[in-house]
């Protein structure tokens, strides 16, 4: 059976009527979006962009932090898109506010990550592909995240592309 590949955003998608809208990153490590699976899966991209220029750096980071969560807002089954097959079966990941979801309100107490890509960003946007069969993975329950700190919150809108 082929693999899978979805697309989660920092945002409710699943019935949108505009623009998904983008989320402020505070002045402190905010997790902007983030996804626990319930089998291994593999980044296959992962980007983001700014409401406008940023006015001062802003580390972006994919990691995974073991089974330590954020909690965040829940995605809705619907928010998983399913990225190449549209009447496949729904992605595996856990849903809820302790797994897969956007806009931290709380980190947790992370003890040790797993930096898998990360730029200190000046520009508006930015993207990245891995090379095939070169994508990270993430195990079954580990915490997947992207997560940004700035000293001026500015608002953005990141996304994951992943396959199971």
């Amino acid at each position: 059976m082929a693999r899978r590949r979805f697309i989660v955003w920092n945002a409710a998608t699943a019935a949108l009527t505009a623009a998904p809208t983008a989320v402020t990153t505070g002045t402190s490590i905010k997790t902007m979006l983030q996804i626990k699976p319930t089998t291994t899966i593999a980044v296959i991209e992962w980007g983001y962009s700014f409401s406008v220029l940023p006015t001062a750096v802003v580390n972006c980071e994919l990691v995974t932090t073991g089974t330590v969560n954020a909690t965040v807002t829940a995605f809705a089954s619907g928010d998983v898109g399913k990225y190449d097959d549209s009447v496949g079966a729904a992605s595996a990941i856990s849903l809820g506010t302790t797994a897969s979801g956007f806009t931290s309100t709380a980190e947790g107490s992370v003890t040790a990550t797993r930096l898998l890509a990360g730029r200190l960003e000046w520009a508006q946007s930015f993207s990245q592909q891995f090379p095939l069969d070169r994508e990270p993975g993430v195990a079954a329950n580990d915490i997947l995240r992207i997560r940004m700190t700035t000293a001026t919150a500015i608002n953005a809108l990141c996304y994951v592309v992943y396959e199971e």
